[in-house]
């Protein structure tokens, strides 16, 4: 082994990549920890990344910002501001911008070394956004702020929030499209650049239309390559190599035309080489409808997926072991009355690099669950990333929703855009045993209204599902934070937004991770040093 140093600024720079933040405060004698343990503190700068909504003419697009108020708190606390701007687009060169999908097998360009780089330079063009001006900019902490738009060709949204606005800043965007083949509720959380993404619950098959969004955020180009698992391992993705996002811009990719073998259910990796991205999924059904597919929780030997509707008809789930060790699991419904094992899925045995896909019919059976994966042995590592597609509805008014695993939520997890009707708020205590006690506030209204809060316990091994406290005259939409409070045990969180469309049940449903609003920061006087191998 070698010991090798790192200097304070180098363990921060450290910690704000690990947290998908730009900066972090430095440290200082207030609310220091015990020495040597570091202190923790509010995020200085966030940055997030907002797909393209929908190419649908009766789509409607709403976007709401919020940063909950105190997670900056302290006399030299800096006054933030937040706000997006539209990205460019790379289209085909003979696209007049009619088509922001950019043509059916729409891609990036190659990176450098590529042979075909030449060809696809002349073939594909950046075209800048038409408007820059900012999107839902954010003023003040506590209080949400949102815009509309019905534009078939809005563009995707880079963004960054800075002093007071940064910890915690959330923004959602929900599409409603009324008819077509894109019909739903699509809803999504915008999400931080990171290099590496995991979409299980993707497909290919010919009765699906499912988009990878790539966006890149920065003043340098990123390249980024497209993998595939299908149930009998990774899939032949020759056009998924070496695409090339430039910057401030964002990519669009079929996922069918990446591959010659059409798999209904299968796993997306996405790895950005150089540079970062954002990455979202955009599922379309031809009888489902569409929504957003959220990117899993990081590979991990377990995985918790909260807020199942209780009235869902059909739950698939659908898991792979990205590293090179099968996974046996032990998968059980967490439900508001105890876990239960779910009939003939005592166990469920997942080989190194495949996708397994298991129908679950209606799980739920009235109650609102969520499902709960672990080591069947009870010591396994083998990483595993997991997703399920939701339905509700009967016959020819169905719709479909995803809900991806999850990561715990730590300090404070925040959902925009709630509705005076229609949102339900989701927790699930996994561990049995360890009870979750949190505070959820419901914030002030974008037009106006007072906060609320309220207190709820959940019994470890269990599900809550709550309509969630609203604020009192509640003007607009306003944003709910979840707050675990002293001496919780873990707790996971979703939110349902239900707007029902003509007779179909349409929904959405958007993980509520902890949002890494904080991180903690080492003191003057701890070592810094690291040991590698």
């Amino acid at each position: 082994m070698k010991r090798t140093m790192m200097s304070l600024i180098g363990a921060t720079v450290a910690l704000a990549a690990v947290t998908g933040v730009a900066a972090v405060a430095a440290p200082d004698s207030g609310g220091q920890a015990a020495p040597g343990s570091g202190s923790r503190k509010p995020v200085q700068r966030s940055s997030l990344l907002c797909p393209a909504p929908t190419s649908s003419e009766v789509g409607e697009t709403t976007y709401t910002a919020f940063a909950p108020k105190g997670a900056a708190a302290g006399a030299d606390a800096k006054k933030g501001t937040a706000q997006l701007l539209p990205a460019g687009t790379v289209e085909e060169s003979g696209d007049t911008g009619g088509n922001k999908k950019g043509g059916k097998d729409s891609k990036g360009g190659k990176g450098s070394g590529d042979a075909g780089s030449e060809a696809d330079a002349a073939r594909l063009r950046t075209v800048p956004p038409r408007d820059k001006k900012p999107v839902v900019p954010l003023q003040e902490a506590g209080k949400p702020v949102t815009t509309k738009t019905d534009s078939a060709d809005a563009p995707a949204l880079v963004g960054t929030a800075d002093g007071t606005l940064a910890p915690g800043w959330t923004v959602q965007q929900t599409t409603s499209v009324a008819a077509g083949s894109g019909r739903g509720l699509l809803g999504l959380s915008c999400a931080a650049p990171d290099t590496t993404f995991w979409f299980p619950g993707v497909s290919t098959h010919r009765d699906r239309q499912d988009y990878v969004h790539l966006t890149n955020p920065d003043s340098t180009q990123a390249v980024v390559d497209l993998e595939l698992h299908g149930k009998d391992g990774p899939l032949e993705t020759p056009g998924g190599e070496d695409i090339t996002v430039p910057p401030h811009t964002t990519v669009p990719v079929l996922l069918s035309t990446l591959t010659g073998s059409p798999t209904t259910n299968a796993a997306l990796h996405v790895v950005a080489r150089e540079g970062r991205v954002g990455a979202s999924v955009q599922a379309g059904d031809a009888k489902l409808g569409s929504d957003w597919l959220p990117a899993a929780a990081d590979p991990a030997p377990e995985a918790v997926l909260p807020g199942i509707p209780a009235d869902a008809t059909s739950v698939r789930l659908i898991a792979v072991a990205p590293g090179e060790a099968d996974a046996d699991l032990k998968v059980q419904l967490d439900t508001p009355t105890g876990p239960i094992v779910p009939a003939g899925l005592e166990t469920l045995h997942l080989k190194a690099g495949m996708t397994t896909a298991v129908d679950l019919k209606d799980l739920t059976k009235g109650e609102a669950g969520s499902l709960v994966l672990t080591p069947a042995d009870g010591a396994s590592k083998a990483p595993i990333a997991v997703a399920v597609r939701v339905t509700r509805g009967k016959g020819a008014k169905q719709e479909m929703a995803f809900i991806s695993s999850t990561r715990p939520v730590d300090k404070r997890a925040t959902a925009a855009d709630n509705r005076a009707k229609g949102s339900t708020l989701s927790l699930v205590a996994p561990d049995k045993g360890k009870d979750a006690k949190v505070k959820v506030t419901a914030s002030a209204g974008s037009g106006g209204g007072t906060p609320v809060s309220k207190t709820y316990t959940v019994k470890g091994g269990t599900t809550l599902a709550v309509a969630p406290p609203r604020p009192q005259g509640l003007k607009g939409s306003y944003a709910l934070t979840v707050e675990p409070q002293p001496g919780s045990g873990p707790v996971h969180a979703a939110r349902t937004l239900a707007q029902p469309q003509g007779g179909i049940p349409a929904f959405t449903v958007q993980p509520m991770p902890d949002d890494r609003g904080s991180v903690v920061v080492p003191t003057a006087g701890q070592d810094l040093s690291l040991l590698t191998d």
